[in-house]
């Protein structure tokens, strides 16, 4: 047996359980590995098993991210003085380096789904060692799966699941209660400091200052953790020029290139210092030499999948103390450090534990695609840590059945497979296939690569100016993109990547094979769009972009009705209507113009949300003429309609009725009418589409059904519409008066009344608002004999003195009723 320590150097902490695992796999193929950052699983658990009695074929080892899968490689090609593509390789997207005599390949987990889906039992392989499976990415919760599902017909398959922090119990379950090894690590001591953030700096100044005054106090390269190339952008800006000299600037993220990547990682020795500014890429699976000093920002960048608009966009959340803990140990891992932390001691506690797995949180077409295209159309089937969640795995089979790609029952299509082929997303795949068909597969395919790798074709808004941008760079990350976006072209197009139609599709149409959904309209003020899904959208007034009538969204930051558009592209309606003929609607809406006071019927077809064109309908269907007119009633209110003063009047007397007595009086309020408009009013405004034509002959006949003949008489008797004065003149009661039915009359029309007036048989005395010859109220009462004996005297001598010509007897009850003034001379 192999004395590892022997064989390689400097000595790590997991060469003391490397026997324990070649033990283990010779006895059983499945095997959890469990070892602190630092430990050295990554390099030399591969090299540990290339003579082991089972190995008859490759050792694939699965890592989460391409940096770490070539920084990896080159570590283990220079442990045995080797380089990089003999007998230890890579594959990564856009690159590779791999012969005829590898046997250890280091690829990502992307591209080892699609050797599984290529090769389910992955017949020329030995093992496979999933690598930092704690960060629990989607594809590589995926590729375990497939591997275990493969597995079962492959009793010679070792499968190893390796990583620093977690629940080796619970993936030892899923292996089948797999063997579970452990190594301590080696971790030196590392001081934490706690700086609490500044409210009154941006986020960038204080990771700035924060660095300088470390850089100051210690000695070592630093490692700054931010959550995404545009913080490490500014925080860059804001340390050039002030850093001490000797120290150089090295940012970390996947959208570098692989020299500016290998700068950062490269080992750094005193007196010689270096800033390595980072994402999360820099966490778990890469150690740089020389870095005893970490400031921790605290955040990161996560996707969220948003199932209500199909977007998935990237969301800067605390970071879980699990990641913190990796990223403070990142300090110590070759001599005693310290770590600053971006944030109060006593938030430590109040982090998630762990970070969420992304399988929870993620778009699953892709997954859904994969599974589909080895054959399996439930999930459940498989062997997952944490199950696709229902809503999500549904979700994502209706997107696919959109595409074609998969049928009614969940089984991939010819069009899936496909899309399968690809190396994309489901939705880019689509993209790339169908604009194959319109001879625009090349420009599909580079559109593709665009929004797959970060930073391709520069930041413009508009996805023409990156196309034009990403063509013309001659830089090697470009190059490689190109290339590998070729290889997508000839894919789609059976072989002829560069076949072109007379009339090829420009950006925008190409863009929106892939997201329909996303086709959107201006509305209003330039630089607002509504989107096909519904949601909004906003660009800034001065961007080109900004006065097109129609783009499709390709990028949008935000949640809000007003998200921020970051990539779009110009389609004309021609092209909408051109591509997307079959999902294009064409309704009639019938609605009330408010401002007109009148029904307006247009035909309007759309795309989703998005407007097409609007026309006016001459005859549209009567009941929705009906429904919008009686829905402007409403808006504009039932005490707007052309009443009759009889027919308020009438309306009133029916309503205290219903108020006092009941059925079978209705309600003829106005909130009593507007709540039974179909009822009343509907039969009646056929061929009506004005609120002013509803008058007062139309109200007449819905009045007379709602209070018919027989009806109205019992009313007349009980709640007449007049008081009949001793003087014979007929006075309208109010029967909408706040004390219950009111009578205005001239107090000298009552004399000689000894009774109090009252209507229903005598049981509802009426309100007398007696007034002046001028009709001045001058007392309101209920028991006008009590008035004629009581304040009357009073009264009449106010009256007297301002009317003298006319009668104010002092024994009114003896006095004959008048309407005149006293006869002339008298």
């Amino acid at each position: 047996m192999i004395s590892i320590p022997d064989r390689f150097s400097p000595p790590l902490p997991i060469d003391a359980v490397l026997d324990d695992v070649r033990v283990s796999l010779e006895a059983n193929p499945r095997l959890v590995l469990v070892a602190a950052p630092g430990a050295g699983k990554t390099t030399r658990v591969p090299l540990a098993l290339l003579d082991a009695p089972w190995r008859q074929g490759k050792l694939l080892v699965v890592e989460p991210r391409r940096i770490a899968a070539r920084a990896a490689a080159a570590r283990m090609a220079e442990s045995l003085g080797e380089s990089v593509g003999q007998t230890v390789g890579y594959r990564v997207r856009m690159d590779s380096k791999v012969s005829a005599t590898t046997v250890i390949e280091v690829i990502t987990e992307g591209v080892f789904t699609r050797m599984v889906v290529d090769d389910p039992l992955l017949e020329r392989v030995s093992a496979v060692l999933f690598d930092e499976f704690h960060e629990r990415s989607l594809d590589g919760d995926l590729g375990l799966a497939l591997s275990l599902d493969g597995a079962t017909l492959r009793d010679d398959l070792r499968i190893v699941v390796m990583s620093a922090t977690l629940d080796g119990g619970r993936v030892a379950s899923l292996l089948g209660g797999a063997p579970v090894v452990e190594s301590a690590g080696r971790a030196f001591p590392v001081e934490t400091r706690h700086v609490d953030r500044d409210p009154l700096l941006r986020f960038e100044d204080q990771v700035a200052d924060v660095t300088l005054r470390a850089l100051r106090e210690e000695d070592g390269s630093a490692l700054v953790f931010l959550p995404g190339q545009a913080e490490i952008r500014r925080v860059a800006e804001r340390l050039e020029g002030r850093l001490p000299v000797g120290i150089r600037l090295a940012p970390l993220y996947g959208a570098l290139t692989a020299a500016e990547q290998d700068f950062a990682i490269r080992p750094c020795w005193a007196p010689e210092r270096k800033v390595v500014l980072a994402t999360a890429i820099a966490e778990t699976s890469l150690t740089i030499d020389g870095v005893r000093l970490v400031i921790d920002g605290g955040l990161s960048r996560v996707p969220k999948y948003e199932p209500d608009t199909g977007l998935t966009r990237l969301e800067t959340v605390r970071v879980s103390r699990a990641s913190a803990d990796q990223r403070r140990g990142r300090a110590g891992r070759t001599e005693p450090g310290v770590c600053w932390r971006l944030w109060n001691e006593g938030q430590t506690a109040a982090l998630q534990p762990y970070s969420t797995p992304e399988i929870l949180e993620a778009d699953l077409s892709q997954l859904a695609l994969v599974l589909a295209a080895v054959g399996i159309c439930d999930p459940a089937t498989l062997a997952f840590l944490d199950p696709p969640p229902k809503p999500a795995w549904n979700e994502a089979v209706d997107l696919l059945r959109g595409l074609e790609a998969l049928d009614e029952d969940g089984r991939i299509t010819a069009e899936g497979k496909a899309l399968a082929r690809l190396p994309l997303p489901p939705r880019l795949a689509h993209m790339v296939h169908r604009a194959a068909e319109f001879g625009a597969g090349r420009m599909a395919a580079d559109i593709a690569a665009i929004l797959t790798e970060q930073g391709l074709g520069g930041d413009a808004t508009d996805l023409a100016d990156r196309l034009q941008r990403f063509r013309a760079d001659r830089g090697q990350r470009a190059s490689d993109a190109r290339a590998m976006a070729a290889k997508w072209a000839k894919l789609a197009s059976g072989g002829d990547a560069l076949a072109q139609s007379s009339a090829p599709l420009a950006p925008g149409a190409v863009l929106a094979l892939a997201y329909p959904d996303r086709v959107a309209e201006a509305r209003g003020q330039p630089g607002a769009f509504r989107l096909a899904s519904g949601r909004g959208g906003v660009l800034e007034e001065h961007d080109r972009l900004a006065k097109e009538g129609y783009i499709v969204v390709a990028d949008l930051a935000g949640k809000a009705e007003r998200a921020r558009i970051r990539l779009a592209a110009a389609i004309s309606r021609d092209e909408i209507e051109m591509l997307f003929a079959s999902r294009i609607v064409a309704e009639t809406t019938v609605l009330f113009d408010a401002a007109a006071r009148a029904v307006r019927a247009r035909r309007i077809r759309r795309l989703g949300a998005v407007k097409l064109t609007e026309e006016p309908v001459t005859a549209p269907a009567e009941a929705e003429t009906v429904a919008a007119l009686l829905s402007g009633v409403r808006r504009i209110g039932v005490d707007r309609l052309g009443w009759s003063k009889d027919q308020r009047r009438l309306r009133e007397r029916s309503s205290f009725l219903n108020q006092t007595v009941g059925e079978p009086w209705p309600d003829l309020s106005d909130d009593g009418l507007a709540d039974s408009l179909d009822d009343w009013l509907g039969p009646f405004v056929d061929g009506v589409t004005r609120f002013d034509d509803i008058d007062a002959a139309l109200l007449g006949a819905a009045l007379d059904r709602l209070l018919p003949y027989g009806l109205r008489q019992d009313m007349d008797r009980l709640m007449p519409s007049h008081f009949e004065a001793p003087t014979g003149s007929r006075v309208p009661i109010d029967y909408g008066a706040d004390g219950g039915p009111a009578v205005e009359i001239r107090v000298q029309e009552l004399f000689g009344l000894d009774r109090h007036p009252a209507i229903a048989g005598g049981r509802v005395p009426l309100t007398l608002v007696l007034t002046s010859p001028a009709h001045r109220p001058i007392q309101t009462t209920r028991d006008l004999p009590g008035f004629w004996r009581g304040s009357w005297k009073d009264v009449a001598k106010d009256l007297k003195g301002r009317y003298p010509k006319h009668p104010w007897p002092d024994n009114p009850l003896a006095a004959e009723p008048t309407r005149r003034a006293k006869p002339r001379g008298a």
